[in-house]
């Protein structure tokens, strides 16, 4: 057999102390362009891990002296993460069985398939492959934190690289959880720009009496309770880049406004008289269909054409099925340091449940499965069974005890000052609390009450 491996192959640790086994298998494994270390002993095994640390172990489970389960005992303890696999004969099947419910990736028995093996070798390594990172500085930096080997993600983000060094607007298209924030930052540090500001702003998740001020800003006074100047993101961004996600989600008379910004590149604050100039690259972020709202009259045209210089479109996890793995294998080191769980990875049962999964809610969707596996393991590696609940149940964010509060508060305050059209008075009255806990509670989530009067002069003001 041609021996294919190069000093960047991955690097095997074969034991077994068959001296014509282990012979079979490093032809085989070497053909298939790896590069192999064999040894005949666990003891030699453990020795060979210090002087060079292999990306998989590949053992026998009968050896002389310390076994293969021994052997992966004592792997496991110095490096969780690297993934073991054992070959066993029938007698110890039910040993190698156990092993695996402890952590180790998966077992063959003998006599094995040589392609079933390869494809095992391979699936662990994708498995444990460490995510694609790149040193600050380096001409791939700007893409760090988009992990991918697809080739619909590859020409996405070259044609990103290209747009980065112009300052066209951009529109971000792609379904919910595709990841366009992401692309927008990396777009934002392949740019000129890099150095200043980068922010971000939800057009759908802001009420609109409060979305104009959040962009524009307002001067103290320009309406009740405006106790102080407010700069708006535009001015935060002024030098950087602005994100406007879910743009198509913009009421129509703050369409009007944000065309003239773009035309004239200056923002009136609400309640100023002065115009202030503004230095900012616009992109923008739809799940919508932009050109059914324009036939529907309710997105504008003529905005539309000045953010729609250049579209990019990113596609759906189920069109890019090869990055499922790296993405779980990532989110779940990720995770496990949070959850401060030992984990090295998901069984290959489970990994297949996930690569074969639909994924409605793409990226954002395979993170909270992770994280809700990641938070409910027990063992170093996940198993079908938990992936099959995550998949079941709504992927919903998990949030911690106080992170859920605080959310539910600010959309609890929010929905009685709504009902109440800002009348605090009212408002802490029907919450069962008195004036001063009413305001230090909108204080603490930056509501001011003036936004949600109905005569509020943010719903009539340029």
């Amino acid at each position: 057999m041609t021996d294919n491996s190069t000093p960047d192959s991955p690097h095997l640790l074969v034991v077994d102390d068959d001296a014509d086994m282990l012979r079979l298998l490093t032809m085989r494994l070497t053909a298939a362009g790896y590069r192999v270390t064999a040894v005949t002993s666990a003891e030699a095994a453990l020795t060979q891990l210090h002087i060079e640390r292999p990306q998989l172990v590949l053992s026998d489970v009968r050896l002389p002296g310390k076994d293969g389960l021994g052997l992966f005992d004592d792997i496991r303890a110095q490096h969780p993460s690297l993934p073991v696999i054992l070959l066993t004969a029938h007698g110890t099947i039910p040993d190698a069985v156990e092993a695996t419910e402890r952590g180790v990736f998966t077992y063959l028995t003998k006599p094995f398939d040589g392609k079933g093996l390869i494809e095992k070798i391979a699936q662990a390594l994708a498995l444990s492959a460490p995510a694609h990172s790149a040193k600050k500085g380096s001409p791939e930096a700007w893409q760090t934190q988009i992990i991918s080997r697809s080739s619909r993600m590859a020409e996405t983000l070259a044609e990103a690289q290209m747009v980065a060094q112009s300052d066209a607007s951009v529109l971000l298209r792609g379904e919910s959880g595709t990841g366009k924030e992401l692309l927008a930052q990396a777009i934002h540090q392949a740019s000129a720009r890099a150095s200043k500001p980068f922010i971000a702003v939800n057009c759908g998740a802001i009420p609109e009496a409060l979305l104009e001020s959040e962009l524009f800003g307002h001067v103290k006074g320009a309406f009740t309770d405006a106790v102080a100047s407010h700069k708006g993101l535009f001015q935060a961004a002024d030098g950087g880049t602005l994100l406007l996600d879910e743009i198509g989600d913009m009421p129509l008379a703050l369409q009007v406004k944000l065309l003239r910004v773009l035309q004239e590149r200056e923002v009136r604050p609400l309640g100023s008289s002065q115009s202030i100039p503004v230095d900012v690259r616009i992109i923008s972020a739809t799940h919508r269909d932009l050109d059914a709202a324009m036939a529907e009259g309710l997105f504008r045209a003529d905005l539309y054409y000045r953010l729609n210089v250049v579209t990019l479109t990113l596609p759906p996890l189920s069109e890019r099925r090869e990055d499922i793995p790296l993405l779980a294998n990532h989110f779940l080191h990720q995770l496990a340091s949070k959850y401060d769980k030992r984990l090295s990875g998901f069984a290959p049962e489970a990994l297949k449940a996930l690569t074969t999964a639909a994924w409605p809610g793409n990226v954002r969707q395979l993170y909270n499965v992770v994280e809700q596996v990641c938070a409910l393991s027990t063992t170093p590696l996940v198993p079908l069974a938990l992936v099959q609940r995550a998949l079941r149940s709504p992927s919903v964010q998990v949030l911690t005890f106080a992170e859920a509060k605080q959310r539910f508060e600010r959309d609890y305050l929010v929905g009685l000052l709504k009902l109440t059209d800002g009348n605090v008075a009212d408002a802490a009255r029907l919450a069962d609390r008195n004036r001063t806990e009413f305001y230090r509670l909108m204080q603490k989530h930056g509501l001011t009450p003036g936004h949600f009067k109905p005569d509020s002069p943010s719903t009539t003001s340029s």
